[in-house]
Parts: structure tokens; sequence; C-alpha cells
């Protein structure tokens, strides 16, 4: 028997999405805001006033951070009707370089079916505008693909210390035992006789991919090519003017007499130096990932480490996700590339503490073996194939958060994106520059992703 437990056809049975890929509060996330401010009927969408400075006049516009969601919100930004080079100066800053954390580490799954569904099919029809208009199936494989979920049992080993299977069975015959359990028959990179049951979670038509790295990196130069200034220091404060406050403010949620507080500037140290230095700004924009509290203490964003392998596989990989549970527990994921390489990743940890920068994250080599020994034990490509990358990220949690703070004028909030960052950055950078330069979100709603829902 190629199966060793008896499954369900796969046209009557459509597998759960795994834990990790759900939103871990979703009546949170699709709750209305308790700080939802005016909604209007002019938008399909409902939108709220976020109480910004008008851009009218020379603005500095700050975004810290060059993960994908920064570089995201800097190519959004240059591509807004309202923006002008000759007013509106745009610098990003990032720590160490660009895609230096998860957004060069991830996977790159893009997903129709992802959360939180406010904002997901505005970014999964963005993703496809952007491959479309910047050749993005050449320049950051983006593509089409299926996802399943594939319960395995590895078969005894052959080997004491790797646990690998040996399994040299031919293509066709391959395909042949798949076919006849009702499991893709393009998956002969598998040893079918570890399959216990196949169940699809997305298709073509609902499941793309990118290169996190590629696309990251593509969407800065873009941003750079019109007018994004980039610079490699780190932002270590945050400068604030203070004004009478006259009138309730939407962003500052502030009432009655008093004062309010005002970006004004940031201090920050370039990698090429140790002085310190200022620079000024009317708007800034936190995308640091889990380093945002680092700015913004009062902001909750979990990060968890994460290991991932990349591997040249000994055979050609056909293009599905998959979604592994086997007995160990440790249920890898794997991603095939366009680029003839796989991704796999493990489970998050939370053994060592965020460092402060993503050139010190720690690597922990037998977790990346024990990832290479899973998907080995399933897969006799994976198995012969070479690692040409061990690595490990911080994936940040809690969120997304998206708009003001709340307490000052012109700070915003774009962070805690959870596993799908990738995938919601394209919508998140396009929100951002609709609030910076009309001061309302316009093409989805985003109150439940209010980031004073975060904050304590």
């Amino acid at each position: 028997m190629l199966l060793k437990r008896q499954r369900q056809p796969q046209a009557s049975k459509q597998a759960s999405k795994p834990t990790h890929l759900q939103p871990t509060t979703p009546n949170l996330l699709d709750q209305p805001s308790i700080y939802d401010i005016t909604t209007s009927n002019t938008h399909e969408r409902s939108t709220f006033n976020l109480g910004l400075l008008p851009m009218a006049d020379e603005q500095d516009i700050v975004i810290v951070g060059g993960g994908i969601i920064g570089c995201t919100t800097a190519y959004y930004l240059t591509r807004h009707p309202s923006y002008d080079p000759a007013k509106h100066r745009i610098i990003l800053f990032e720590a160490t370089k660009i895609a230096g954390g998860a957004s060069g580490k991830a996977g790159g799954l893009l997903a129709r079916w992802a959360y939180p569904s406010s904002i997901v099919p505005l970014s999964w029809r963005l993703h496809d505008e952007l491959a479309r208009e910047h050749s993005g199936v050449e320049r950051w494989g983006y593509r089409r693909v299926h996802a399943g979920s594939l319960d395995a049992q590895p078969s005894a080993p052959t080997s004491a210390d790797d646990g690998e299977t040996g399994r040299t069975d031919g293509d066709e015959t391959i395909a042949e035992q798949l076919r006849a359990s009702g499991v893709p028959e393009d998956l002969t990179w598998l040893d079918p006789s570890t399959i216990l049951s196949y169940s699809s979670l997305g298709s073509p038509s609902n499941t793309a991919q990118v290169h996190p790295y590629q696309f990251t990196t593509s969407m800065a130069s873009l941003a750079a090519e019109k007018g994004v200034k980039i610079i490699l220091g780190t932002v270590t404060d945050i400068q604030y003017t203070t004004s009478p406050l006259q009138s309730t403010s939407p962003s500052s949620n502030k009432k009655g007499s008093g004062t309010a507080r005002a970006v004004s500037g940031v201090t920050y140290t370039r990698t090429d130096t140790s002085t310190p230095q200022t620079h000024p700004a009317t708007t800034l924009i936190l995308t640091a990932g889990p380093w945002t509290p680092t700015l913004l203490p009062s902001l909750t964003i979990p990060a968890h480490r994460a290991h991932s392998i990349v591997i040249h596989p000994s055979k050609p990989i056909s293009a599905h996700a998959l979604f592994t549970s086997l007995p160990t527990g440790l249920n890898p994921e794997i991603y095939p590339r366009p680029d003839s390489t796989i991704y796999a990743c493990g489970p998050t940890d939370s053994l060592i503490p965020l460092p402060s920068t993503t050139a010190l994250v720690e690597v922990d080599h037998k977790r990346c073996e024990d990832i290479r020994k899973q998907i080995s034990a399933i897969s006799p490509a994976l198995r012969d194939g070479e690692v040409v990358t061990e690595q490990a990220c911080y994936l940040p949690g809690g969120g997304p958060w998206i708009g003001p703070v709340g307490k000052e004028e012109g700070l915003l909030v774009a962070a805690g994106h959870t596993c799908w960052g990738i995938m919601n950055a394209p919508a998140t950078g396009k929100l951002v520059a609709e609030m910076v330069f009309e001061g309302k979100a316009k093409s989805a709603s985003v109150r439940s992703l209010d980031p004073r829902r975060g904050m304590w």
C-alpha cells in the first residue's frame, strides 16, 4: 500500500490552515476599533480622518526600517498622485542593510486566504500589478503556485545519523503511485511511501510566491529611482515640538486645554561614523518590525526567532508549497522557488532575546540541521541536494498595526505583520501613503488595525 492510513478523496477534503497561518486574535482583527473617528460614504470602504499635517507645504517624511514594509511604504509614497519630489523629501533609515531581517529570510508565500481579511484582497491585487508593471516574474520570482498540507510518516531510516530513506524509484513509477492515491502527480520529488495524506490549501488562483530578498530590494531600488534617499544608520530618538492645544485632534485623541506634541525630527548615527546627527521630520513612519518598540516602547510587538535553510535539490521540484505534519512535531514548511532552490523553515523559538540589530541574530546550526533531516526523510531529492544557506531571523507578531499612534501628530506605525508581512506589504504601503497625503486610508478599511490596540 502506498498510504499507511486510508485517506478521503482529495475533492471531499479541504485542509484547515496551519495554526501559525491564522490570526492569533481573529475576533479582535474583525471587530470595529474603539478608536474609530469618522466614516465617509464617499468611498466604497470606510475611512477615517487621521488628523495628520497638511501636505501643501514642504515636508520631510522619514521612514525607519528597511524591511519589506518600509520599502513598499517608500515605493507607494513616491507613486501617490500628490507626491512632489521638489516639496516632499523622503528619507528611509535602515540600521544594517535593506532586507537584512525577516524580509530577506522569509518564505515569500502570497495567499488570497491569508489574514487579516481587511487588507488581503487589496494586497493580493497589488502584488499582481507590481509584477506586471516591473517584470516581477524575472525580477523577484513572482509566480502562482499550489499549496498543500502533507501528513507524512518517514520510512525506517537507512542511515542511523540522519533518518534518510534511500528510495530511488523513477518519476513515472512515483507519479503513478501518487495519482492512484489522489496526491498531485507532480510531487515526484517526495517519497510516496511516507505520505499518509495530502489536502489542498490553495491553488494558482489564490496562491503565489515571491523571493522576499529580491522583492524587498527591488521595492527599495524603485523607490530610490523616484527620489527616496536611503541612509544606513540607526535611529535612536524621536524629537518633538509642543504647542498649545486649540481643539480636539483625532490623531492625538486629546481634548480641552493643554499642549500637543508633534514630530519634529529624529536622532540617528550612521553606520560609518559614531557621531549622532539629527534630521528634520514632519511625518515619521515606524516600520522596524520587532524593533519598532525600541522607539515606541508602549507598543507591544512580540518577536520570535525562526530558522530556515536553502537547498539546491538533486532534481527539479514542482511549484508546490507544502506544510508538513511529521511525528517529530517539527513540521517544516517547504517552498520550492523558480531559481531551482527550495526554502525550508522550522518552528519558531524564544530562547534568545531580540538583539539590537539584524546583524546580531544568532543562528543555531543544530536547528538548521534538524530542518534538513526532517525534509530529507520524506524527499530523496532534498536529501541528496546541497544546503547553500543556513539562517535565522525574528518574526514580528501581535498585529499588523497600521495607522497613527494617537498621542503625537505626524507619527504613524506600520509593524507587527506576523508571518504574512511579505504578503501584506503592498497594501500596507499604499494605505500609509494615503494616510500621509490624504489624511485617511481609502483603499481598504484599517479600523481593526489601529496601533492603539497594541499599546499599553
